[in-house]
């Protein structure tokens, strides 16, 4: 058995090889397109076609969300695995795939860029499904693939929706890719200390009944209710600007000073830029938080609940809040980070070449740096043990803290057996005395083909041999199944939103040019 899952493994690690060129030219695309959240419509529809191209029956627009998706592919009884593809940009991150810095063409430097960058992640996982899926026809092994594309990561948007909907359901295991950002996750899969809460809520405040604001100063004789003389209501952008001041300096009494938790906000607008003699009808403020735990996380509601009634109380506004996202913290399961360790081991861990390193001393030419002999950083082409990981991130947080910092995969833990892992993007070592590299040079090596390939071959190669190993060993899926089960009924989380919860897909996302 041992020698028939080797062969199934070379068989699909030689399709990535092999299609490698390809797969580079499905990211440029990807990369250059740098939709952000709630309008990824190119990236989906680019998914959805390809997908069918390759034989996978496809959902487009699952779960009412217009860019997202479910895929299915099959080859007879056996089990089910996920993953899936994200492929939302950043805004004000627009970066060309060059060594120096500037925008994508025909865009400002305020358009959307891939920073994490989310396209490697969809078409590493897509290389992962294709080569599986290969193996699986070569060496004639059961069971069937499903493959999500997840819009709006930044936001935690689509995976909360999908798991209310039951996309997740009756999955036997679940494998969850990002590329490397914070060191010690670096090469190696999350053990214990999993992302924690995410909660994002828009308030909006609307000012519809101005002229009853000061009835008494309003002119007897003027047929106007709300004359231009009389003594103008205070109107939304009032109550948004108290709503936001209110918070922010209450941000230092909302939590203590540990625990790794962060607070962001964003105001959205309806295109009211027109200057009048009349108070702002509607104003809308987004505020995200990120905690360890839902308790932590259930404070700062309190407290933004509380200021947004008085806020639109004091500007004569009616206010309205709507769930954006309110994400629980992971479930570790240790069956199955062994099992994908085993194979991001063997795959080994990515190498950058000859040609990455001269692009890499470009950058460095281009900021006015000695170009080093060896930019990346070292632990790029390193790999970590997970226990190890988990070891060197214990040694900075609190000895209470549970789960550390934020990201949306969380969700998917709470209905299967669930690994995460990360494989390094390219990142430069900083050079002695300079500091560290502006922003937009990460973002550059994430979109230029030499130097995010070994990414992409490594995190494809190891999803695709997880499945593999995951199809041919019922033994081990069952025991991460057990490990999930023990888990739920010693630690449950229950769902934070109903199961008709709507995505918030028709609020004025910008589309950023």
């Amino acid at each position: 058995m041992k020698t028939f899952v080797a062969e199934a493994k070379r068989t699909a690690q030689a399709w990535v090889d092999e299609n490698l060129d390809r797969l580079l030219d499905w990211h440029t695309h990807i990369w250059e397109l740098a939709e952000p959240a709630w309008r990824e419509y190119r990236s989906q529809q680019w998914y959805v076609e390809r997908l069918r191209e390759e034989g996978f029956v496809v959902e487009d627009g699952s779960a009412g969300m217009p860019t997202a998706f479910c895929a299915t592919w099959s080859n007879g009884d056996g089990p089910t695995l996920l993953t899936y593809a994200e492929y939302d940009a950043v805004p004000g991150n627009s970066q060309a795939a060059v060594t120096s810095q500037q925008p994508h063409e025909g865009t400002s430097s305020f358009a959307p860029g891939h920073t994490d960058p989310h396209s490697a992640l969809g078409i590493s996982t897509l290389a992962g499904i294709l080569a599986a899926k290969h193996a699986m026809i070569e060496h004639d092994i059961a069971g069937t693939i499903r493959y999500t594309g997840e819009p709006a990561e930044k936001m935690h948007g689509s995976k909360i929706v999908h798991g209310l909907r039951g996309y997740y359901d009756n999955v036997d295991g679940i494998v969850s890719f990002h590329p490397f950002y914070m060191l010690p996750l670096c090469n190696t899969a999350r053990w214990d200390t999993q992302c924690g809460a995410y909660y994002s809520k828009v308030y909006t405040f609307t000012c519809d009944s101005a002229e009853t604001w000061q009835i008494s100063s309003a002119d007897p004789n003027s047929p106007i209710p709300a004359s231009h003389s009389a003594a103008r209501a205070p109107g939304a952008n009032v109550a948004l600007m108290q709503m936001y001041t209110s918070a922010r300096v209450m941000q230092d009494a909302m939590l203590p000073a540990t625990g790794g938790w962060s607070f962001s906000d964003a105001i959205l607008t309806d295109g009211q830029a027109t200057a009048d003699n009349l108070p702002q009808r509607v104003a809308r403020i987004q505020f995200s938080w990120r905690t360890p735990d839902i308790e932590m996380a259930e404070h700062v509601l309190a407290v933004l609940d509380r200021n947004a009634e008085h806020a639109a109380a004091m500007a004569h506004c009616e206010v309205d809040d709507r769930w954006i996202a309110r994400s629980r913290p992971g479930r570790t399961n240790h069956v199955m980070a062994e099992v994908l360790y085993e194979n991001l081991a063997s795959v080994g861990a990515p190498q950058y070449g000859p040609e990455a390193v001269a692009i890499a001393q470009d950058i460095q030419r281009n900021l006015g740096l000695p170009p080093s002999e060896k930019p990346f950083l070292a632990e790029t082409e390193q790999l970590i043990e997970p226990v190890e990981a988990e070891r060197q991130l214990r040694e900075s947080m609190p000895a209470w803290q549970r789960n550390w910092t934020s990201d949306d995969y969380v969700e998917m833990s709470h209905y299967a057996p669930l690994v995460r892992f990360y494989v390094s993007r390219p990142a430069l070592q900083p050079v002695p005395g300079a500091g560290p590299y502006p922003a937009w040079v990460m973002n550059a090596l994430g979109g230029i083909p030499e130097t995010i390939a070994p990414t992409i071959e490594v995190a494809g190669k190891t999803v695709a041999t997880t499945f593999l190993d995951l199809f041919t060993n019922p033994e081990r899926l069952a025991e991460a199944k057990a490990e999930f089960d023990r888990r739920a009924q010693e630690d449950p989380m229950p769902a934070l939103l109903p199961a008709d919860f709507e995505p918030p897909i028709d609020l004025p996302w910008p589309e950023y040019r």
